[in-house]
């Protein structure tokens, strides 16, 4: 009998942590919840340490480590409640610990997603900000201390899939042409242009297909997910950038696909549910149930696909500028990205002035080579500065912009 895996999940209050816990659930022979992390949210981290009963607990803030741990000690559970990004990476790299489910959003996953591959994990790659600001140094670190990298996100993960078995990241060696990433286009995809301006914070969080949380949503309604899952591709892959294409694809179905040189296509499908990438992962090399319902193709019936409209989405056009550029830019784009939907979220900057702060930071900041994680976290420093520095200084057409969005919704 196999022995079950010891599983740390970071940030197991958000959209992929609560589908995470779902499908182990499903499998309580499979996998031992060790430990359990969040940035605030301690009403729901407390039922979750109540029902899987991991070892470990760690809040990102102070405050809210407080309120978890006074709850757990009155409930009487064997739960040792730790704070900050330290114990983040304690729990990502302890010895015990046999796979991490690496899904804090942002910059903030960094540092435990690289502790998980340092220790030889297996890791489950659902923090996509790690590959784009750190992609050559996370992969060397993987392959150097002999870690697992799963990806998490439906569009790699079925790229996984439909890749020859053993693929070693040479693209031109296993006959693979292109990845095909799909794309929903989101929220605004037919809204007219003009429209868009007045978008609110509501609006783009509607996501029409799948349930996320507010940051990846509007970073869906901006297609700048699909940006950074580019860069993401590149180093899964080991594919450049004219490889890599991406094809809007309203129904959610074909989640990416594999163009091989004799014009074999080969797609994976399913509905649009988190559990069936996770279940993969969790269980690969086998499969497991995931819980969810199983894809009804005559249902269905109709298919459609088309190219990204590039003044629609112009923050996909960024992240390829970005991944071109190659050092800082990408590291420096997604700092300026998570600036401006924190912004966007809070009210204070309208839907299309994200792209436009964005490519400001880009063309602002002098590009570095990238080495070591220093380089990856001053690059993220200085891009938020100056994006904060552009609010400023726009800040009067920024407000009316927000007003008139107001006015409008």
């Amino acid at each position: 009998m196999v022995a079950a895996q010891n599983l740390t999940i970071l940030g197991s209050t958000g959209s992929v942590g609560v589908s995470t816990l779902d499908v182990v659930s499903r499998h309580p022979e499979k996998f031992r919840v060790a430990a359990l992390t969040a940035r605030n949210q301690t009403d729901l981290l407390f039922e979750q340490c109540r029902r899987f009963q991991p070892r470990f607990a760690v809040m990102l803030e102070e405050r809210a480590a407080d309120d978890l741990e006074r709850r757990v000690k009155a409930a009487g559970l064997d739960c040792r409640v730790r704070c900050g990004v330290e114990a983040l990476e304690h729990v990502a790299s302890a010895p015990e610990v046999d796979t991490v489910m690496a899904a804090i959003v942002g910059i903030a996953g960094l540092r435990p997603t690289l502790a998980a591959a340092r220790a030889g994990k297996k890791v489950l790659l659902a923090n996509k900000e790690s590959l784009v600001t750190s992609g050559a140094i996370l992969m060397d670190a993987v392959r150097v201390n002999g870690a697992v990298l799963l990806p998490i996100d439906s569009e790699h993960n079925a790229i996984f899939q439909a890749l020859p078995q053993g693929y070693a990241g040479e693209p031109a060696a296993a006959g693979v042409r292109r990845v095909l990433l799909t794309a929903s286009g989101g929220p605004f995809r037919t809204v007219p242009l003009r429209q868009l301006e007045h978008m609110t914070p509501d609006q783009a969080c509607a996501h029409p297909n799948w349930v996320m949380g507010r940051k990846i949503s509007v970073d869906s309604a901006t297609m700048m997910n699909k940006g950074l899952e580019v860069i993401e591709a590149r180093w899964l892959f080991n594919a450049v950038a004219s490889q890599i294409e991406v094809v809007v694809h309203p129904e959610s179905i074909v989640h990416s696909l594999v163009e091989y040189i004799d014009g074999s296509v080969i797609a994976q499908l399913g509905n649009p549910d988190m559990r069936t990438p996770i279940a993969y992962a969790l269980g690969y090399p086998e499969r497991i149930a995931a819980g969810v319902e199983f894809l009804n193709l005559v249902r269905v019936r109709t298919l459609n696909f088309e190219h990204p409209d590039e003044d629609r989405f112009p923050c996909l056009r960024l992240a390829y500028a970005a991944l071109r550029a190659g050092g800082a830019a990408a590291a420096m784009l997604n700092a300026a990205n998570e600036v401006a939907v924190e912004k966007f979220l809070a009210g204070k900057l309208s839907f299309t002035r994200i792209a436009a702060l964005i490519e400001a930071v880009l063309s602002e900041n002098t590009n570095r080579p990238v080495s070591r994680l220093e380089d990856v976290l001053e690059a993220d420093r200085a891009a938020r500065e100056c994006a904060e520095d552009w609010l400023r200084r726009n800040r009067r057409s920024a407000a009316a912009a927000v007003r008139l969005a107001r006015s409008q919704g």
